[in-house]
């Protein structure tokens, strides 16, 4: 019995590390398919920074511990950028547990960059496509926040002459609206503006409603490493909801009765919280949109139609060159 059990945790092994290889051919591909979807309005590049060092040592190898972790991102400039005038920037984290700014963006990114955005898309700590140690190093809700942070310092140290400091706002949705929110509650110097679409707000409702599986994402050993039940305050410091006393930016929040992800409970909680604490935001929700979790991000009237709120409301905090009403090209 002992034997075999030795071949199932091999076995386990393997899967895992075929797993990382699997996502790094996936995240190659991604990289040329940017290219193509995107290259003909967007100066594109691939650039690499540094975030803070990892919480939990077990996540790096013995020779890098207490190293900043090395944080991939996307750049992406409108190809009708003048030179000598300066543009509003746009911090676009993905969404996910482990997962990476794929081409499912490509409508998006090609709406704003039509706008007049600058546009950096970190791969943050935990992205997948580039292997097993930057998986580990997932801090669900806290350094990975702080990686998103580093990417709009980045954009301003690389591109002074470009970038607008005063016109810098962060958008996302599900995980990456958690990520955007919690940057402007710890940096609310830092954004004139943003957007949190069906975004993850409370951590320990959530892990009330998921699988074990997914509870085991965030209790793993080179994760958080304990439970909702036996970490709440942990929990709770990562959640949107309990923070929201912090809010002091410019919000739009948009969900959907159906997320099929995100429970609408959750995006409700943060809605009572913010205004519990007397906090002036805007909000959205909708009923049984057609989508669910993506219902403003497909390719649908009705999702171009809420996009175009959003654009809205970017535009009245960071006056972008071009009216948002020309948003998809035409």
């Amino acid at each position: 019995m002992d034997e075999i059990h030795r071949q199932i945790a091999e076995l386990k092994e393997q899967q895992g590390r075929l797993m990382h290889v699997f996502h790094s051919l996936f995240k190659a591909v991604d990289d040329i398919s940017w290219y193509n979807r995107v290259a003909d309005v967007a100066r594109i590049d691939k650039v690499t920074f540094t975030g803070p060092p990892p919480a939990n040592a077990l996540a790096q190898l013995p020779q890098d511990r207490g190293n900043p972790v090395k944080v991939p991102a996307y750049t992406f400039v409108p190809r009708e950028a003048d030179e000598g005038r300066r543009y509003p920037l746009l911090v676009f984290p993905h969404g996910g547990v482990h997962a990476n700014f794929s081409t499912s963006n490509t409508a998006i990114v090609r709406e704003l960059i039509a706008q007049g955005y600058v546009i950096i898309a970190p791969e943050y700590r935990g992205s997948t496509g580039y292997g097993e140690m930057h998986h580990n190093l997932i801090d669900y809700g806290g350094l990975e926040v702080e990686d998103t942070f580093a990417a709009r310092n980045w954009m301003l140290e690389a591109y002074p002459e470009l970038i607008d400091p005063a016109r810098i706002g962060i958008i996302g949705w599900s995980h990456g609206g958690l990520i955007s929110l919690m940057n402007v509650f710890d940096h609310p110097e830092a954004y004139q503006v943003v957007y949190a679409g069906v975004p993850v707000s409370d951590l320990v409702a959530r892990m009330g409603y998921k699988t074990e599986q997914y509870r085991q994402l965030f209790s793993a050993p080179y994760h958080i490493g304990q439970s909702a039940y036996e970490a709440v305050d942990e929990y709770r410091r990562r959640s949107p909801a309990w923070q929201a006393d912090k809010l002091e930016t410019p919000l739009l929040i948009q969900t959907t009765t159906n997320d099929e992800d995100v429970n609408v409970l959750e995006v409700e909680h943060l809605i009572k919280a913010l205004k519990a604490a007397g906090k002036d935001f805007e909000y959205e929700i909708y009923e049984d949109a057609p989508g669910g979790h993506v219902f403003n991000r497909i390719d649908t009237p009705l999702a171009r139609e809420i996009r175009g709120k959003i654009y809205d409301f970017l535009a009245r905090y960071l006056s972008p060159p071009n009216p948002p009403q020309n948003a998809d090209g035409s």
